[in-house]
């Protein structure tokens, strides 16, 4: 008898990266190359982010605070919600695979927008829950049909509010009306992880709903907007029996003395944050500019990135920018296969991008 993995990973592919700098590098020859694949922060991290790892670095020998103590009184005092109502995880990643694994099993469902963030299907897979896809409309979730697919056996619906890979928002009407018709036997997740980039006048602000819908979670991290992608640090809001009755499936010191120090730091520092998301929102405006000029269509985003729809496989797309030192995400990799997602850069990263799609278009015919 040969070793088996479980049935439900046998057909399920891990996540795939995109290119990393140094892997373009190498494989094309080339020296100037700038990564707009993962919706990174192109400003970096606050200075005092930076300063708070430094100084914690005579400390690496000793664990970390399991209940991140720190960091969770600021987080709290931010929100204006008690300490035991936070959840923290390595990265918001973490904390979807904390309420899958407390929720989903085998006979139970899920219901999410498609295509949206991967990873709430991928962890309903594994813990082998049938995952019910609701196509978008016009790039937009349609809240009535996955109103209609929740059923008594339905455990958790997915809101990615912006959603992940098209920038659209759900407006407060719209969640308010959904959530009034959800069944109180079914937990809301609304995943905020470009929360701090939003300017919609009428995004709903959530966190006060948590006093109203005893079943919502809401998720945000310190990965985009603040800069931190690299220490893997995010976390979920919800009432407090909700935390309490989930934390068994959290892993000890599953945040890093480093990530607790420099969110905590950068979360003090709202300047640099300011500053990030107004420079951010002006150079999506030229991203509109330049696709209105040159008859390109896109999602209008409350977020970092913009998905551009060119009409041809995502994967040429991709592939012409590659070759030039420009890394982007295939839109065939998310779900939508004629366009690519960009992430928002420095002005200078950006007249690259304009310049390189520029003569794509001469080149293609495509303008």
């Amino acid at each position: 008898m040969r070793m088996q993995v479980k049935e439900q990973l046998r057909g399920l592919p891990p996540y795939q990266p995109g290119k990393s700098i140094e892997e373009v590098k190498r494989e094309y020859g080339l020296s100037d190359i700038i990564k707009l694949a993962s919706n990174e922060n192109p400003y970096g991290s606050s200075p005092a982010a930076k300063a708070a790892i430094a100084a914690e670095l005579d400390r690496l020998a000793v664990y970390p605070d399991g209940y991140a103590r720190t960091l969770r009184e600021k987080v709290a005092t931010h929100l204006g919600v008690k300490e035991t109502q936070l959840l923290f995880g390595n990265g918001s990643d973490e904390v979807v695979q904390i309420f899958c694994r407390a929720f989903l099993e085998p006979g139970t469902n899920t219901v999410m927008a498609a295509p949206t963030f991967p990873q709430y299907r991928h962890n309903a897979v594994i813990e082998r829950a049938e995952v019910r896809e609701v196509p978008l409309v016009d790039g937009r979730h349609d809240l009535e049909a996955m109103l209609s697919a929740i059923d008594e056996r339905t455990r958790i619906v997915w809101i990615c509010n912006p959603n992940n890979p098209t920038g659209t928002y759900v407006n407060e009407t719209e969640l308010r009306a959904f959530l009034d018709r959800v069944p109180p036997h079914v937990l809301v997740v609304l995943d905020e992880a470009y929360y701090e980039y939003v300017t919609a006048p009428d995004y709903p602000q959530t966190v006060p709903l948590l006093n109203e819908y005893s079943q919502l979670v809401v998720m945000r991290t310190f990965s985009k907007a603040y800069g931190l992608a690299a220490l893997r640090i995010g976390y979920g809001i919800a009432s407090e029996a909700l935390i309490r009755a989930v934390e068994p499936a959290r892993e000890p010191f599953n945040t890093s003395t480093v990530a607790q120090a420099a969110a905590a730091a950068a979360l003090d520092d709202q300047a640099f944050l300011r500053a990030c998301v107004e420079r951010n929102r002006a150079e999506l405006e030229r991203y509109y500019r330049f696709c209105d000029e040159h008859g390109l269509k896109y999602y209008p985003s409350q977020t970092n990135f913009v998905f551009i729809d060119f009409g041809i496989d995502g994967n040429e797309v991709f592939q012409y920018l590659l070759e030039r030192g420009v890394i982007v995400r295939s839109g065939r990799a998310l779900g939508l296969p004629t366009g690519v997602r960009v992430t928002i850069g420095t002005k200078e990263q950006n007249d690259r991008v304009f310049e390189t799609i520029a003569s794509m278009l001469r080149e293609k015919q495509l303008a």
